[in-house]
């Protein structure tokens, strides 16, 4: 007789059954890479890629919690985000799922078949993972590694930014953080907006992935990157500053952001500068305005918003008053919920 989890009704505390996991999670994954030997399958603890000359591997990970019905996104995209930032093409990536007690299968379905999405548009391969019921956890839990692969000689860091060289940053902030809130408080932000507003921050999940501006970026030949994610765009300058051991002039009227961000915020009281801004990336390089244009030229809104410097100051600028980047604070999402 089966289990009723092995029906699809609702998953125990531990490991999910076989059938489950071949029911929610397998059959949900098709994308492949030639580049993955194997891995991702019942009995397999460990998957394997195969190297070209003169490449290395790089990792990354990050945990996305709170992100509701677009979290399985988002993970992916998060992780994604954070690797190509060192000048890799993602090939795949390892999941993490820690699910609350009596978590509905069907949930777990959407979610694999948002991550499956997600990796035909990126074309990049899950390449293993876990998935477990637990009552260490009260919500959905993601950890997603990134792993991908590119020429030593082009391996980019975030230190090697100099200073006297122009800060790009492509798309507009607050987009991840604008989809998070709607995905979790559309009932109650449809009663103060339009819906037509509600559903072009819905529309920003397809901007909130820095592939094609990062592959530009390096074909440009950028000196560094860095995604603007958790901590928002302030907490992204601060941190490519420590890293590179540069100062920081910064336009803040040069910073875009979209007037549906603007409004959210206003409403629910955050402060847009701190929010989870992933789809965004910081490129610094030589020549600002060129690569604006060539980000442009395919698609790709993007603005010089400032400069790196020889001093130790954070400096952001709003119309002749000068301000000074603090250490990153928490993510201003977490206030939303």
């Amino acid at each position: 007789m089966q289990s009723l989890e092995d029906r699809g009704e609702f998953m125990k505390v531990g490991k999910i059954s076989e059938v489950a996991l071949k029911r929610a999670v397998f059959k949900q994954l098709k994308n492949r890479r030639d580049e993955v030997l194997f891995g991702g399958s019942i009995g397999e603890d460990c998957t394997a890629m195969k190297l070209g000359a003169g490449e290395v591997c790089v990792f990354s990970s990050n945990p996305v919690t709170g992100a509701g019905k677009i979290q399985g996104a988002l993970a992916i995209y998060s992780a994604v985000n954070n690797l190509v930032t060192s000048g890799a093409e993602a090939v795949g990536v390892m999941i993490t799922v820690l699910l609350p007690e009596d978590f509905k299968e069907s949930r777990l379905i959407e979610l694999n078949e948002q991550i499956e999405d997600v990796c035909q548009t990126l074309q990049i391969q899950v390449m293993g993972g876990h998935t477990e019921v637990t009552m260490a956890v009260n919500e959905p839990v993601f950890s997603v590694t990134a792993i991908g692969k590119v020429k030593e000689k082009n391996l980019l860091h975030a230190k090697n930014a100099k200073a006297d060289q122009d800060i790009v940053m492509s798309k507009w902030i607050g987009m991840e953080g604008s989809v998070a809130i709607v995905a979790a408080k559309e009932k109650e932000l449809l009663e103060r907006f339009p819906k037509a507003m509600i559903d072009q921050i819905k529309k920003m999940l397809s901007n909130c992935c820095v592939n094609a501006e990062a592959a530009l970026a390096v074909k440009s030949g950028v000196s560094a990157m860095h995604d603007v994610s958790s901590g928002g765009i302030y907490g992204a300058l601060y941190e490519l500053s420590e890293a590179a051991g540069v100062g920081l002039e910064i336009d803040l009227r040069a910073i875009p952001i979209k007037q549906e961000t603007v409004e959210i915020c206003e409403y629910l009281g955050l402060n847009p500068y701190y929010l989870k801004s992933g789809g965004s990336m910081l490129m610094v390089c030589d020549h600002g305005q060129e690569l604006v244009r060539l980000l442009e030229k395919e698609g790709i809104f993007a603005a010089v918003i400032g400069r790196t410097t020889s001093e130790n100051a954070k400096a952001v600028i709003n119309e002749g008053e000068i301000s000074y980047l603090e250490r990153p604070k928490a993510d201003e999402l977490l206030r939303a919920r």
